[in-house]
């Protein structure tokens, strides 16, 4: 684990805000030297802590608006179901995200696509022919207040 000292941190929260800022602004922000604030964001991407840097796309402007979350259940409890399953959803562009959580199912998806209709035929067609699924229980997202993800 890297330790991470306040200033670390200010350039964590700035790069989340605005990784394309210039890293003059950058260090302006965080009370540091251009070639200081330079050497530390080097040291966080090379020590693991920055793994990369994204594009926030607004989703609807290309065509996946929709968006839902489902909880996923399998069938069964065993390394081979959960290896099946992440498999087939890592093919499905719809998924965007997947998470084995803990609790009453195994799986949290996010989903984008672009409509409800594009949303049922992912739900029966591609997510509910897996052999592995037992549940899947569907929430559709209304508005996003607040979406920090990089």
């Amino acid at each position: 684990m890297t330790n991470i000292d306040e200033i670390d941190e200010r350039i964590l929260q700035e790069l989340r805000r605005d990784a394309r800022q210039p890293n003059v602004r950058l260090a302006e922000r965080v009370g540091l030297s251009s070639s200081a604030c330079l050497r530390r964001v080097q040291e966080l991407e090379r020590a693991g802590v920055i793994q990369g840097y994204r594009a926030v796309i607004d989703r609807s402007q290309v065509g996946a608006g929709f968006l839902a979350y489902i909880a996923v259940g399998l069938s069964a409890h065993s390394k081979a179901s959960q290896e099946a399953f992440e498999r087939a959803v890592a093919h499905a562009p719809e998924v965007v995200e997947c998470h084995n959580i803990t609790g009453t199912v195994e799986y949290l998806l996010r989903i984008e696509v672009a409509d409800i209709k594009a949303y049922k035929r992912f739900h029966t067609e591609v997510l509910g022919a897996l052999p592995q699924v037992t549940s899947m229980t569907s929430y559709v997202v209304l508005d996003s207040s607040k979406d920090e993800r990089g």
